[in-house]
């Protein structure tokens, strides 16, 4: 690899507001913000969702009824016979 071009790879802190949970993980991303996680200090970036608050992973997804919808428009724009 040619020395100088590649981003700094470090772990960061992710933090999970709608959970409150930290996951530290290998990254390139650059982040304004700063954490200590078992006394070592950290950069950080908060995000809106994760696994553990993400609805599909929680079970708390809502069911859309989407089989009413497709047939719904199969009757008005599907094919004519």
């Amino acid at each position: 690899m040619k020395e100088g071009i590649h981003p700094e790879y470090r772990t960061v802190a992710f933090k999970d507001a709608g959970a409150d949970h930290i996951f530290l993980i290998r990254s390139t991303v650059k982040a304004s913000e700063k954490t200590t996680v078992d006394g070592v200090e950290y950069p950080m970036v908060n995000l809106d969702t994760s696994s553990l608050s993400h609805p599909f992973y929680t079970g708390k997804q809502k069911v859309i009824d989407t089989g009413g919808r497709v047939s719904r428009f199969n009757n008005r724009y599907g094919k004519k016979a």
